[in-house]
């Protein structure tokens, strides 16, 4: 499963945006501009591109408004632009260092792109000025926990892939996990036609130490959010098992390279679950035989589900997916991922990549209610 903190301050930060912010005007050195669109409400409203635009056309004349670059951070943060993200976040440090959702943001930032130690020093700074927020001292402690974890695995490098895990009692499972993603890039790259380009961080966690960090539901078998995340545990002892767990993950890390951002829940639990062993395009024994779910429930965090509900929306989403690789191939399914992670809206990118409207697809699979 995809799964990550990432979203979870961006709702405090958008509120304290607006109220600081004002509407339809940007307020900087003295000086107050008229904008035709208000970037903080084209933000709200989920269009961190077009805000971006306006962020940057506020930045030209207010150069050294703080509130202005954490805008444009946060916008960043949400295209999963990360440098620019950081760069903005720092730079509306460097003129605050007292505004704390800057900060907030910039941790996210760093620990999106791996930097774990960067993360922690900038939560520290944070707890301290905001002592008043349980959450971020929640995800300080699990940071550190991550961290202390870290620092006492063992990496070892393969060809596309680094792997930790945690000293001798694993190592022979890391081996048959190096050779299974080894297997899962050979299998899946050729069907969408990509490949990875920088390695791909694995972790092999015991079963609590992935709750703790990854805050997966317990029916969940691993998770990607940058890094792919697998609990080590006794259904990994099957070969076949590890085989379908890490060719999931695998899969969310190539369609995350082609679309950082814009790509519903379906269509990346879909083509995870669908490329999870041989045989993509045939009929799978876990495709549902009634209706299922509607697409249009399925944009959501799978996480939100109980067992038995994410069941049907992972068998749901694998028959779309595999619909889409049948009629379509997986080249065009890669190109419509890069049409998304482009800032493409969904639908239309899905009409030209597809040659057909999402509803008249749908349709198709009886799942419209």
């Amino acid at each position: 499963m995809c799964n990550g903190p990432f979203r979870a301050a961006l709702p405090v930060v958008l509120s304290f945006l607006l109220a600081a912010a004002g509407r339809g005007v940007v307020h900087g050195q003295g000086v107050t501009r008229p904008l035709a669109e208000d970037p903080w409400k084209v933000l709200e409203a989920g269009q961190p591109q077009a805000a971006s635009e306006l962020f940057r056309q506020a930045l030209s004349t207010n150069p050294l408004d703080a509130r202005l670059h954490l805008g444009a951070g946060a916008a960043a943060y949400l295209q999963r632009h990360d440098e620019e993200a950081r760069a903005a976040l720092e730079r509306a440090l460097q003129l605050n260092p007292t505004l704390a959702l800057a900060r907030e943001l910039l941790g996210l930032v760093l620990y999106r792109t791996g930097q774990l130690d960067a993360a922690v020093t900038a939560y520290e700074t944070l707890v301290a000025a905001v002592p008043g927020r349980p959450d971020i001292a929640d995800r300080l402690a699990r940071w550190r926990r991550e961290a202390e974890l870290r620092d006492r695995m063992t990496m070892t490098v393969g060809s596309g892939f680094t792997l930790s895990f945690e000293g001798p009692p694993d190592a022979e499972i890391a081996t048959r996990a190096m050779a299974a993603l080894e297997r899962a890039a050979m299998r899946i790259g050729p069907v969408l036609s990509v490949y990875p380009l920088t390695p791909i961080p694995v972790v092999l966690y015991s079963s609590e130490e992935f709750r703790d960090i990854t805050r997966a539901p317990d029916w969940a078998g691993g998770a990607f959010d940058g890094i792919i995340r697998v609990p080590v545990r006794d259904a990994l002892a099957s070969d076949a098992e590890l085989d379908r767990v890490l060719a999931h993950e695998f899969t969310h890390a190539l369609i995350r390279s082609l679309a950082p951002r814009g790509v519903p829940t379906w269509l990346d639990e879909g083509l995870a679950t669908a490329l999870e062993r041989e045989g993509a395009s045939e009929p799978g024994d876990g495709a549902p035989r009634t209706s299922g779910m509607p697409l249009s429930e399925l944009d959501g965090s799978f996480a939100r589900f109980d067992a038995d509900r994410a069941t049907v929306a992972y068998a749901t989403s694998m028959r779309a997916a595999r619909r889409l690789l049948d009629e379509a191939g997986g080249f065009a399914v890669a190109n419509l991922l890069r049409d998304l992670g482009a800032g493409l809206a969904f639908q239309p990118a899905f009409a030209h990549r597809i040659q057909r409207s999402l509803a008249e697809f749908e349709s198709s699979l009886g799942t419209v209610r």
